[in-house]
């Protein structure tokens, strides 16, 4: 999960994909994994809170959310 590169007489690490894309990826995978893909979903979706709801909408319908919606919740 870290990728290594020389540095001065060490190493630096930083992470090899962002927190987002793990994210995703682990969110993706608790899907793939349920048999009631539809109940999942509706469940996600019904504890949304109205900012995330409409931040969801807005990338569904291929809108880029505004900046200060993305911290929001």
């Amino acid at each position: 999960m870290l990728v290594r590169h020389p540095e001065g007489r060490g190493y630096a690490y930083e992470p090899a994909r962002d927190e987002a894309s793990h994210t995703a990826d682990r969110m993706r995978s608790l899907l793939e994994a349920s048999p009631d893909r539809r109940a999942v979903l509706a469940r996600f979706v019904s504890e949304l809170s109205t900012q995330d709801e409409r931040m969801l909408h807005l990338l569904l319908s291929g809108e880029d959310p505004r900046p200060e919606d993305e911290n929001s919740g």
